[in-house]
Order: C-alpha cells, then structure tokens, then sequence
C-alpha cells in the first residue's frame, strides 16, 4: 500500500509504482504469461512476484515533478525530492535527493536539528497551534519555535 504523511507536496507528473509492476527477475522470462489466459493463467503457479513492501512517504515532504517512487520505499520526514529523480532507495529525513537513481545531495540542516525536528513532530499539532505558529514555521529559526511551544 502507499501511505503519504501531512503536509506533502506532490508535484504533477509524480508516479508511484507499486508491487503489482514487479517481475519475476530469476526466471528465463520476465513476460506476465499468467495475466492473459488462455491457458497460460497457470504459469506463475508455485511462483511469487517480488513484493518490496509498502511505500511510505513521511510527513512535510516535497517531491518535484515527474518524479518516480519505486515499490518499498520509505521516505523520511521533511526530505526533499528534486524534478524527475527516480527514488529506488529509501531517504533519510530532511535529506535532499535527486537524479536516477536518487543520490543524497545534501542534508537540510545538521544532524542535531534534524533529531530536534522530528522530536518536534509539528504536522502532529492540531490546526490553531499550527496557524499560531505560522511565522516560526516559515523561518529558520528553531530556537524560537522550541521557545514557544
């Protein structure tokens, strides 16, 4: 399944491809045989298709347009997906990826504020707190955000 956090931004053009694309890779063929009948429906009896698992996609995330999340991914909280990467791997929270396959560009803040941030869990509070805080949300400042709440 595809479970997408708060807060995300998805671009348009954004694809998830899901267990149901996997193809047997240890086989003589990839071709779905099984799919088309006519007595081919018991080709994969005995047999499995990989399935990677759910696709996770964290709270505050921004994936850019035309980019694809493959099966069993996890993305963390807060990262960021650039224009047309092809995610094949999981993402640390508040890292920024990008290309095909998605490499780490670089982290969004030090490791320190990251392990604030997600003890923060602001997506979490409820809708007046988040509207009272819209100003520290918007800045870079977590000092004053911990202050004030």
């Amino acid at each position: 399944k595809l479970v997408i956090g708060k807060f995300c931004m998805i671009a348009s053009g954004v694809t998830f491809i899901m267990n149901g694309a996997n193809h047997l890779t240890d086989a003589i063929s990839t071709y779905p045989f099984a799919v088309f009948g006519k007595g081919w429906e018991h080709a994969m009896d005995g047999k499995a298709y990989p399935n990677k698992g759910d696709t996770i996609i964290g709270n505050d995330v921004w994936i850019g347009y035309n980019a694809s999340i493959m099966a069993g991914v996890t993305i963390g909280d807060g990262a960021i997906i650039a224009t047309k990467s092809v995610v094949t791997k999981d993402v640390e929270p508040y890292t920024i990826v990008g290309g095909n396959p998605a490499r780490e560009i670089k982290k969004r803040f030090p490791d320190d504020t990251i392990q604030r941030l997600l003890k923060l869990k602001w997506w979490d509070w409820n809708i007046e707190k988040i509207t009272r805080n819209l100003q520290h949300l918007t800045n870079s400042n977590l000092d004053i955000l911990e202050e004030h709440n």
